[in-house]
């Protein structure tokens, strides 16, 4: 196809896009090079049983449908043409504005010695990472028995007299409480023994974790510090233990045990990614108008039963969807601080490898050493 062709037929692309997600009127910015436009999120999921990926819409504003059962939010989700670096030279600086070498007080093998007195060992497992070691099930039922009185006024909306939903949801399906105990679907559990970082990135207490990175930036700091992304199935027994808990503490929702369920606020400039966007006192103003995070480690009820912190809400963690093909390996989960899920089990699959947003980072994952 002749260049100038291919040039008229992206910027038709463009334009549609621009038009579908002006419809979703959503918050999250598939902030492409050119006008902003709109992320996309699920419809509600179901009320019942719950599995690996559970659908959750967005908070009003923000709706559109989400492929394989996976869950979108609301934030600051951005992207860029194969992952680059919003400035020249490629990536020259951690996510978060860290610098991109380990260094010893990040906790690395050579590092400094553990955090007396905290939750969980360290045993086959560099200090700075907590080991995880038991028996995984894949699918599970959890039953919610009651829900935020936001969602069942909003499913009270949508449906008619004669019981056909008018279209999609706009709030988050929040659970308040669940049913005890979390039932195991598997016919087997997997036995799974690694090592999680005990914090969100950059892993160091009292930090407020990095936001504004991509999957891809996140694969490559990991790996940077001998490493590696956690996968989904890593990050829910990590969350959830052996008891398959729906949330970290338990099976009761509480705003005052993790950083959830703060007021949601909309996006209305674009972000860049960290480093350029402190660089611009727009985009700086915005981000800083927007940021809810709290430091790493500085709720402490807000424990997996591992001893990782912060697993649920705060932040949204970048994870790899094993058997998946690029751009599309990439999901997210936990939640962040605002009122979404904010729980174990649910991944989120709409944001592509090279999106990067206000509300989410990432924690790295390790084998353990042998026994």
């Amino acid at each position: 196809m002749p260049v100038r062709r291919r040039r008229a037929a992206r910027r038709r692309c463009a334009a549609c896009l621009a038009f579908l997600c002006g419809l979703a009127a959503a918050s999250l910015a598939c902030d492409r090079p050119g006008p902003a436009a709109a992320d996309a999120a699920a419809p509600a999921g179901p009320t019942g049983a719950s599995a690996a990926a559970d659908a959750e819409p967005a908070p009003p504003g923000d709706a559109a449908a989400e492929p394989d059962g996976a869950t979108s939010e609301p934030g600051g989700m951005t992207s860029e043409p194969g992952g680059a670096t919003s400035e020249p030279g490629g990536m020259t600086s951690e996510p978060g504005g860290a610098t991109s070498e380990p260094s010893p007080d990040r906790g690395s093998p050579d590092g400094v010695a553990p955090d007396g007195g905290l939750p969980g060992s360290s045993e086959g497992c560099p200090d700075d990472m907590v080991l995880v070691e038991g028996d995984y099930c894949p699918l599970v039922n959890q039953v919610c028995l009651k829900h935020h009185k936001e969602f069942v006024k909003d499913r009270a909306r949508q449906v008619t007299s004669y019981s056909e939903a008018e279209g999609p949801s706009s709030v988050s399906e929040r659970c308040l409480e669940y049913k005890q105990p979390t039932e195991c679907l598997s016919k087997k559990r997997t036995p799974m023994r690694y090592c999680v970082d005990r914090y969100e990135w950059p892993n160091r207490k009292g930090e407020v974790p990095a936001l504004l990175v991509s999957w891809r930036e996140a694969v490559k700091a990991c790996e940077g510090v001998g490493k590696r992304l956690c996968t989904e199935d890593e990050f829910n027994l990590a969350c959830e233990g052996e008891e398959m808990l729906p949330y970290t503490y338990g099976y009761v929702r509480d705003p005052t045990k993790c950083n959830i369920d703060r007021p949601f606020r909309q996006r209305e400039v674009t972000l860049y990614r960290y480093e350029r966007c402190m660089k611009d006192p727009k985009c700086k103003a915005e981000l800083e108008r927007l940021d809810q995070r709290v430091p790493a480690g500085s709720m402490p009820a807000c424990v997996s039963p591992f001893g990782a912190y912060d697993l649920n809400g705060n932040i949204n963690e970048w994870v790899v969807r094993p058997g998946r093909k690029s751009p599309d390996r990439s999901g997210l989960k936990g939640g962040w601080w605002g009122p979404m899920r904010g729980r174990c089990r649910p991944t989120v699959g709409f944001h592509k490898e090279e999106d990067y947003g206000y509300e989410q980072g990432f924690r790295c994952c390790k084998d353990a050493a042998a026994r």
